[in-house]
């Protein structure tokens, strides 16, 4: 069956991911979707920016149930994501996802994309004492809650494609997360990674493979998608940085206890997170397939080509 001029609702379309997905399909040539743009403010400028590329912005709230079954009305496709850092609770998380799956199973939507990470409690128990436990109950709780609400979906029966992310590059475009300087002027790439590799991806290009998933129809419905643009360890990501900026950037690996303890907010979930991405560094990469995401979204970018449009942005102060 054809997707044309199906309503593809979209959570999160002013932020990063559910933004890349809205502007996608806004930019579909056979416009195989309507976008229906949901936020929580309809005079935000990302807001007006998408209704004058055609979607219909909507106002609705994570936290609201009401307001989630009336956006996701008539729609037969949704992308789901939450933002952990907006609020750093798991348990709120876990009610987002829950309201998010309750307003699908309502409106009988034919066809979710659940933005989700791993449940890294699976592979590290709380009493487990290679990381601290934080929170009380959680390893990685940004990761930890994403995990655990994949069965708010399961269990209402909705028709879910699990979509697993990686790394976004567009991270270095943050100054806790860009190179920075050390004492002696240098450029360092901090990441608590030793020789591990790091699987990434350019935030628009999550975008541009959930959409590839709804196109393609039924084919990942219950299945786990896992996208890369490419797998580097920080030694390879810090020489292609100095290529692209100009100047030498080392890669200043560091244990994840001294991660943890640099004190910004959230740098003990950050810290357990690179860890566990190192200790469990075969299974991490093998669930994020890069000739898949390709499949999925043939303009994926390489880490050269994201910095090619994106060094520019980048602090070195």
């Amino acid at each position: 069956m054809s997707n044309r001029n199906k309503v593809l609702a979209v959570i999160g379309a002013t932020g990063l991911q559910g933004g890349s997905v809205a502007r996608t399909a806004l930019a579909d040539p056979q416009q195989r979707f309507q976008v229906r743009a949901l936020t929580r403010d309809l005079q935000s400028a990302k807001g007006k920016e998408l209704a004058a590329l055609g979607a219909d912005v909507v106002q609705a709230d994570l936290d609201n149930l009401d307001s989630l079954k009336k956006a996701f009305a008539g729609a037969s496709a949704a992308y789901c994501v939450t933002n952990f850092w907006e609020h750093f609770s798991p348990q709120k998380e876990l009610q987002q996802a829950a309201n998010l799956a309750e307003a699908a199973r309502h409106a009988g939507i034919a066809h979710i994309v659940w933005s989700t990470l791993e449940d890294t409690r699976l592979r590290v128990p709380l009493d487990d004492d290679r990381m601290p436990t934080l929170m009380g109950n959680y390893k990685v709780p940004h990761f930890d809650a994403k995990g655990e609400a994949n069965a708010e979906f399961g269990s209402r029966d909705v028709p879910t494609t699990y979509l697993l992310t990686s790394f976004y590059w567009d991270n270095l475009l943050q100054p806790g997360m860009a190179p920075a300087r050390d004492a002696d002027g240098k450029l360092g790439l901090t990441l608590p990674m030793a020789d591990k590799t790091l699987p990434g991806i350019a935030a628009a290009d999550i975008g541009k493979c959930a959409y590839g998933v709804f196109c393609a129809g039924s084919t990942y419905i219950g299945e786990t998608v896992g996208i890369a643009g490419e797998h580097l360890t920080g030694a390879e990501m810090a020489a292609t940085l100095s290529e692209a900026l100009g100047e030498t950037v080392y890669y200043n690996a560091i244990e994840p206890a001294a991660y943890r303890a640099l004190g910004f907010p959230g740098a003990d979930d950050l810290g357990n997170m690179f860890q566990y991405k190192a200790d469990f560094n075969r299974e991490f990469i093998a669930a994020r397939d890069i000739e898949l995401a390709r499949k999925l979204n043939p303009e994926l970018q390489t880490f050269k080509d994201w910095l090619a449009q994106n060094a520019a942005k980048i602090a070195r102060g």
